[in-house]
């Protein structure tokens, strides 16, 4: 299956919750069915609920199924808890510490500026969205254009809140890696044991 290129709102009502942390997706307005009646659905059984959980954090990562279920299955060869690693491996894919450092407004506009070759990891272009980075790692932007949608972007997301495990410099656009994100730190209310639990 390709790429879901739609209306991006479309998917935070599938699934009950805002995706994205903007003001279309995070209103109570969005999130209700259209329609005299709307949906009122039904109550979910298990299957349902971790399928709904999966649905989720592949939304708001911006990931199709085969990717994410090798991200799954790399979370579980490592030792530790799986679901806190799955969602570790998630939180540091390259595109989504931009949009968390608030250098991209959502996780498609990160994915577009990584894949545009905007962004350097240690120095070095890198195009690829779902780059895994490491403890230590740097993140600056190549050019003038990139610095300048960078800029708008933190402008609209006045007050954005960049968490612990990343330290951002704004004058000089530059993200370093100073740690492993841990459960607490991730801005996105999901349960990742029902999603290990939906793959087994």
């Amino acid at each position: 299956m390709a790429r879901y290129t739609g209306p991006k709102l479309k998917l935070s009502r599938r699934v009950g919750v805002p995706i994205v942390d903007t003001p279309k997706h995070t209103s109570k307005r969005a999130l209700n069915v259209p329609g005299m009646h709307g949906y009122r659905g039904r109550r979910l059984k298990d299957y349902g609920l971790r399928l709904n959980e999966k649905q989720k954090v592949k939304f708001h990562y911006s990931v199709l199924e085969a990717q994410f279920r090798r991200v799954v299955a790399e979370a579980g060869r490592r030792p530790g808890n799986t679901g806190e690693l799955l969602m570790q491996l998630l939180e540091r894919r390259l595109d989504n510490v931009v949009r968390r450092a608030g250098m991209a407004r959502t996780i498609w506009g990160a994915r577009q500026m990584v894949a545009h070759g905007h962004v350097k990891v240690n120095g070095r272009k890198t195009d690829r969205p779902s780059c895994t980075l490491k403890v230590g790692d740097v993140i600056t932007l190549k050019g003038e254009k990139a610095q300048k949608l960078s800029r708008a972007a933190m402008e609209s997301m006045a007050g954005h809140e960049v968490p612990g495990w990343l330290d951002f410099n704004p004058a000089e656009l530059t993200i370093r890696v100073v740690a492993l994100p841990t459960s607490d730190q991730i801005p996105f209310d999901v349960d990742p044991n029902k999603i290990v639990e939906f793959y087994r």
